[in-house]
């Protein structure tokens, strides 16, 4: 195997959604990486087996996603004879629990959650467990965090008993009618892309070059949040789901657009959105292959077209991280102690 087949390698990240029957596994992930919207799902049938997708994210990450169909002979498969196939190298387990189960079904989902940790702490033991308290659209409004906390102290604790404790587990409230399903999977992917940090770092040297007062980088073809730099006064800005919110909206606009063009939702895209108003002014465009960036600037024209201009100058330095050169080593683009600088702003030139 050639240093490059293996670098590949090393990128792929093996997710395990699990979960009973009816929990709406296939039903997020069609909207996620299928470009489904939520009205569309009830048509899809139950997961036989395992359901396998290799989904390319931000060039060199592909997510190995395996769907798992919840029916008892299932689930029972996947723990004894399918046990060692299923759950080694492990990276991410995402566990889907229907808030809405009767009573006489929630001891089976907490015993069949017990029984997938397990195996995952016998042949994966470093992996992150995500939990999904899903449909809580469900749940009238006076009920939904009585609700929630509790399912959380439940789960919780018969995590601790098998010994996933602390940052290990990480709990979410979801539902595929509003912006709870990109909140949820905007921090799995946060969890799985590589070098992160040095993403955040050149975001953070190109929002103090453009002045903007926040960026946000979302994967093109999901619209889920790589991750984000917040600046100034907008670390106050009282909407903490503004960034979901923003995915969620894309991701509509693309399913808008490729139902007045006939091509598929995942063909569609466009090369700028801008919004200006008195308070702030706002526009989104293409950094990379991959990706697409929203700017949020102070309402200011020369400062707004500036920046414009910069995005588009720096796209040659975020590029690295879409690819791996042949030698299989990643591009650095600009990491802390480089010393190449961002471009100069635009008016200065």
């Amino acid at each position: 195997m050639s240093t490059s087949e293996r670098s590949r390698r090393h990128k792929q990240r093996k997710v395990l959604l699990m979960g009973r029957s009816g929990a709406g596994k296939s039903s997020m992930r069609s909207i996620i990486f299928n470009n489904f919207v939520a009205k569309d799902v009830r048509r899809l049938g139950a997961t036989v087996d395992v359901e396998h997708s290799n989904i390319k994210f931000m060039g060199n990450l592909m997510l190995n996603l395996w769907d798992c169909g919840g029916q008892d002979a299932f689930v029972e498969s996947y723990l004894t004879n399918q046990r060692s196939h299923v759950f080694t190298s492990v990276a991410v387990l995402i566990f889907v629990f229907d808030v809405t189960s009767p009573a006489s079904e929630a001891r089976p989902d907490l015993l069949s959650f017990v029984s997938t940790i397990q195996a995952l702490r016998e042949f994966s033991p470093s992996s992150k467990i995500f939990i999904l308290v899903h449909k809580m659209d469900l749940i009238p409004p006076e009920r939904k965090s009585p609700v929630y906390l509790e399912k959380v102290k439940e789960i919780r604790a018969a995590c601790e008993r098998e010994g996933f404790y602390g940052s290990k587990v990480d709990f979410f409230q979801s539902s595929i009618w509003d912006h709870s399903l990109f909140r949820a999977w905007t921090q799995v992917i946060y969890f799985l892309v590589p070098h992160i940090t040095q993403i955040e770092s050149m975001l953070q040297k190109l929002a103090e070059v453009i002045n903007a007062r926040e960026l946000i980088l979302y994967e093109r073809l999901t619209c889920l949040v790589v991750t984000h730099v917040t600046r100034g006064a907008e670390t106050h800005n009282p909407f903490t789901d503004r960034i979901e919110r923003i995915s969620t909206l894309l991701k509509r606009h693309k399913q808008s657009m490729s139902r007045h063009t006939g091509s598929a939702a995942s063909e569609v895209s466009f090369a700028e959105m801008q919004i200006k108003t008195d308070a702030f002014m706002f526009f989104i465009t293409r950094l990379t292959e991959n990706t697409n960036l929203a700017v949020i600037m102070p309402s200011d024209e020369a400062s707004f077209n500036a920046a414009r201009v910069n995005v588009q100058l720096a796209r040659k330095e975020f590029a690295h991280l879409d690819i791996i050169e042949k030698k299989g080593k990643e591009a650095n683009g600009y990491s802390g102690g480089s010393s190449r600088n961002l471009p100069s702003r635009a008016r200065e030139y």
